[in-house]
């Protein structure tokens, strides 16, 4: 195709996506706002693993570049952010003590448990491993057969830990997209594969948050490319049977918020449960951090 074309081509779908074009109606999710995260902190940026206090104005997050980020958020009477202040990143360390380098950087997701232990998830060097504080020592978790084999730059983009203490984890990747999201458990010192998420087409999964209804919500995104990133939560109850009563609670179109990559489930102060996402820039001039919040509506 000639060049110009083809630039027409881009710009007509660019229009049209700026009009609404392609846009899912948000189904029982309520957009609240966005705000961009900024902060002069040498290295900030790449964030995909998230996590909320219970009163949604503490967070911490993880990085590409294998760091680890607190802040406090500010909201105004309503409940929207205001302002956020960042503390300084703490550098992860391996399991001897050297901080990460390389291809064992890529955090991806992150997971804390009501006594304070952090679990995150990586790709490059496939694991997940826990810390009882930031600054500690990493405590590798065992590394099944599966999770080595996993493709390349594909690996644990998800992580979650239960009501019951058990993490859940799964791949961006499937494999084939007729193939269901295999999800593998951690409890009681051993790894299983309890069940396997149905996989929608282009949709990868890529942050999982418990929410305080106990349900496991599944933030999702597709990627075209220069028409920017589209951005799903679907919910699941899980059951002896696995996951059952999938509802997709948002579904937007191209553009409208950055790379979504991590997910964390609170309630507000009037009792409705609270979806903050945030986004990773992939340390790319032309993408930002974003913080963006929903509400299920009842």
């Amino acid at each position: 195709m000639r060049q110009r074309p083809r630039l027409a081509l881009i710009a007509a779908a660019l229009a049209l996506l700026g009009s609404n074009g392609g846009a899912v109606p948000d189904r029982r999710a309520e957009y609240l706002g966005s705000v961009t995260w900024a902060s002069a902190q040498p290295g900030f940026g790449g964030l995909s693993g998230l996590e909320l206090d219970a009163s949604g104005t503490r967070l911490a997050a993880v990085s590409d570049r294998g760091t680890f980020w607190t802040a406090r958020l500010a909201r105004d009477a309503g409940g929207a952010i205001t302002a956020v202040s960042t503390a300084a990143p703490v550098v992860l360390r391996d399991s001897k003590g050297a901080p990460l380098t390389g291809h064992k950087t890529d955090a991806e997701g992150l997971a804390i448990a009501p006594d304070g232990t952090i679990y995150i998830s990586f790709e490059g060097l496939h694991r997940v491993v826990r810390h009882p504080r930031p600054e500690a020592p990493a405590q590798p978790l065992p590394r099944p057969q599966a999770v080595r084999d996993l493709q390349t730059n594909s690996g644990l983009e998800a992580l979650a830990i239960s009501p019951d203490g058990a993490l859940y984890t799964l791949p961006e990747r499937s494999g084939a997209t007729t193939r269901p999201f295999p999800v593998y458990r951690f409890r009681n010192g051993s790894w299983d594969q309890p069940f396997a998420i149905p996989r929608d087409g282009r949709w990868l999964p890529v942050g999982a948050d418990f929410g305080p209804d106990g349900r496991l919500y599944l933030l999702e995104r597709d990627f075209w490319g220069l028409l920017g990133f589209l951005s799903r939560v679907r919910v699941f109850d899980l059951g002896p049977q696995g996951p059952r009563g999938e509802e997709v609670l948002l579904q937007t179109r191209a553009r409208r918020h950055d790379n979504l990559e991590g997910i964390a489930l609170w309630r507000d102060a009037a009792g409705a449960i609270r979806l903050t996402m945030v986004s990773d820039d992939n340390f790319q001039p032309f993408q930002r951090t974003e913080l963006v919040e929903y509400r299920l509506r009842d």
